[in-house]
């Protein structure tokens, strides 16, 4: 009676339910590696796995990778180049494939998914599925009401309706929440209808449901300066606020108040990722090309020149090079790229090595980061003269202007220059998951869901009360229940 109440392990379950289980795509890497290094089970040969693959495990990784959108919507070329890169090992290829998928979404972490944004002088983030901001509330940009101008901690934002909230983005003086059934909800300044609220132009103090976008599912949101975008699950880009200067998308520079189709994207294909600049946009689709449009001062837009693009455009420099665009962060100045081997790109004003190339020389067009070829990138963050590069083993690189220590160099001035690319030895202790950086202020995730900030706090936009500064990463807390 004993042995039949006996509590069966994963091991003794048939090979086939093991196998997919392990494929189930619950699993991260690092896991995967740690059942292979602990059971026989995981670490030996099965009937059912082909005689290439030394175990289990092996052969999961494999089938993770092989099924991952992102290297199945790549040409065979492309594949073989990545598993390269990787040196044909599939394990480091699904560590940089789900590394690349969280780093612009949520992140898994040992304390649950999380994901962090800073914007001007706040810092908003998800921790489950509930969503804390801090740092100043200028009009209402927090979410916590019009008697709220400051947060000196992280602090729970109030819905009007249950919710769980699955990706943010701030900027400057507004907030955009894509929920996890596709819904959005804004907040902040909507002088420029830039929230997408054509009733008001007064700022909304709390998050409130843009009812245009009410029967549509969206994925992810972009805010700039004084505009918004919307990606939709479908992979058609909507934008709504200022419009002057073409960085809405239509052809026109009419400002939209609510919610509005790009039809120019929707006819080329599906969009997979957004960025907004302050007054540029751009969007990457599932094909690898990345399309600018809107303001062209910095040569931001990519296209060797300072025209202002009214309607998106390709970058032809990556396309003529047959170069696959996976990942894109607009800055206030300059933009950085991943491509899907793994490599980054920069151009736009180089002041302060901005760009990373040694020097401060602006780039009209793309350039390859060749001091970082050797690294595998899997996301890239741009903000006001400064730059981070996240690589596929949790390390951290900067460069450009320290910026009241918000570059993360300890033996740096707060106000020097670094013109290329460091690995941020501060960090180096932790396996750091997502980067954000705001205009003087950065904040991390690590794997096992700490939070870390450095940089100024004059704001509290880094979750401290006491603190006027951070040269040193300093671990944030949320408020105390």
């Amino acid at each position: 009676m004993g042995d039949r109440l006996r509590s069966a392990s994963m091991e003794d379950l048939p090979v086939h339910l093991i196998l997919e289980i392990l494929t189930s795509g619950r699993l991260g890497a690092i896991d995967l590696i740690c059942l292979e290094l602990t059971s026989r089970t995981f670490s030996g040969t099965h009937s059912l796995v082909p005689q290439k693959f030394k175990s289990l495990v092996d052969y999961a990784v494999f089938q993770l990778c092989w099924n991952h959108p992102f290297y199945a919507s790549l040409h065979c070329d492309a594949q073989k180049e990545l598993l390269g890169r990787c040196n044909d090992n599939w394990k480091r290829l699904l560590r940089f494939l789900q590394g690349l998928e969280q780093s612009s979404d949520t992140v898994v972490t040992s304390a649950g998914n999380m994901q962090i944004r800073s914007g001007r002088y706040h810092t908003l983030l998800i921790k489950g599925s509930k969503v804390y901001s801090c740092g100043s509330s200028l009009s209402g940009v927090l979410g916590h009401g019009p008697e709220t101008t400051q947060c000196v901690e992280f602090t729970r934002i109030s819905f009007p309706l249950p919710v769980q909230v699955a990706q943010v983005s701030a900027s400057h003086n507004h907030a955009a929440f894509v929920t996890g059934s596709g819904q959005v909800f804004t907040c902040g300044d909507n002088s420029a209808y830039c929230c997408g609220h054509i009733d008001t132009g007064r700022p909304i103090f709390r998050p409130r449901m843009v009812e245009a976008l009410k029967n549509i599912r969206c994925k992810q949101v972009a805010v700039g300066l004084s505009f918004t975008m919307f990606l939709t699950r479908q992979g058609h880009v909507y934008t709504c606020g200022t419009n002057s200067l073409g960085q809405l998308g239509h052809g026109d520079t009419m400002d939209r108040p609510t919610p509005t189709c790009v039809e120019l994207l929707a006819s080329i294909g599906s969009v997979v990722q957004v960025a907004a600049g302050p007054s540029y946009a751009l969007a990457v689709c599932d094909d690898g090309t990345l399309y600018s449009f809107g303001s062209g001062t910095n040569f931001c837009l990519g296209h060797g020149e300072q025209h202002n693009e009214l309607q998106p455009r390709a970058i032809q420099s990556f396309s003529r090079q047959g170069i696959y665009v996976a990942r894109v962060s607009a800055g206030a100045e300059h933009v950085v790229a991943l491509d899907s081997t793994g490599y980054v790109y920069t151009w736009g004003k180089g002041y302060c090595g901005a760009l990373g190339h040694g020097d401060e020389i602006d780039k009209t067009t793309p350039s390859l980061l060749t001091s970082l070829k050797s690294q595998l990138a899997v996301q890239v963050c741009a903000s006001k003269r400064k730059t981070f590069v996240l690589v596929e083993d949790g390390s951290v690189y900067g460069f450009g202007w320290m910026g009241f220590g918000s570059l993360g160099f300890l033996d740096r001035g707060a106000s020097d220059k670094v013109l290329r690319p460091r690995i941020l030895e501060s960090l180096r202790s932790h396996h750091i998951s997502q980067i954000s950086t705001g205009l003087y202020h950065t904040v991390v995730v690590t794997n096992r869901g700490q939070v870390f900030g450095f940089g100024d706090n004059e704001r509290a936009q880094l979750g401290h009360d006491a603190l006027r500064g951070c040269l040193k990463p300093t671990e944030i807390f949320m408020e105390k229940s």
